[in-house]
């Protein structure tokens, strides 16, 4: 089967790209900058799906979108062992099952808001409007912000601290899923003193897998 990956440098495709390392298939890249104004994707994406979004994925030309999605799809194609995905009925497959989703639904929209608010702290405007939007920025994450980020990472932390991965006690899928936004948290310096999240972050980061798919696409991350 070919795999086709189309990769936007920096961003949540990295997981997919790790996936694969892990999962032992090989794959092409077809890579794709950020516009260094906007930093989005530039329009060439939407050849492949309406939407335009990284990562996109084609299985003998079938076109796959949605991490969370395209990570169930290529489990399911080549994960033959189940060795990254625990055994269905058991509580081990119901945290994976939880944290596959969750990594993109309710984590990921108080990290991006946490994102907004921060770039529009640093957004170039006139003198007279900057106090104005600092303003509703703080007001932004003094209101939800804060106490939403803080309550997923005080949860997250009292999990691994149960638990070595995120569905138990061996990695799995939901690790290269939740990797992305738990990555890009710390990497802002949002995510306080959580001793298990980086300890969880290290383990990732010296896995085999994980550092071919950093040599072959690129950090998840911008550097800095």
């Amino acid at each position: 089967m070919q795999i086709v990956v189309h990769h936007l440098k920096q961003s949540r495709s990295h997981r997919i790209l790790w996936l694969l390392e892990e999962l032992g298939q090989a794959y092409d890249i077809v890579e794709y900058a950020r516009d260094p104004k906007t930093m989005r994707a530039g329009p060439e994406l939407r050849a492949l799906h309406p939407l335009g979004k990284s990562p996109l994925v084609e299985l003998d030309g079938i076109v796959l979108a949605e991490s969370g999605a395209i990570v169930e799809e290529l489990v399911d194609a080549f994960d033959i062992e189940g060795t990254l995905r625990p055994k269905s009925g058991t509580e081990a497959h119901r945290r994976y099952r939880y944290f596959l989703h969750y990594a993109e639904g309710s984590l990921m929209t108080p990290l991006l808001v946490a994102l907004l608010t921060s770039q529009v702290r640093k957004a170039k405007l006139p003198f007279f409007v900057r106090p104005v939007a600092s303003r509703v920025a703080d007001g932004i994450d003094d209101k939800y912000t804060k106490g939403e980020l803080d309550a997923h990472f005080a949860f997250l932390e009292g999990h691994l601290a149960a638990h070595s991965w995120f569905a138990g006690d061996a990695f799995s899928a939901a690790d290269v899923q939740m990797s992305y936004g738990l990555l890009a948290a710390l990497a802002r310096g949002g995510v306080g003193d959580r001793p298990q999240l980086a300890r969880w972050v290290t383990q990732i980061e010296e896995r085999p897998a994980y550092q071919r798919a950093v040599e072959r696409g690129g950090p998840p991350l911008p550097p800095g």
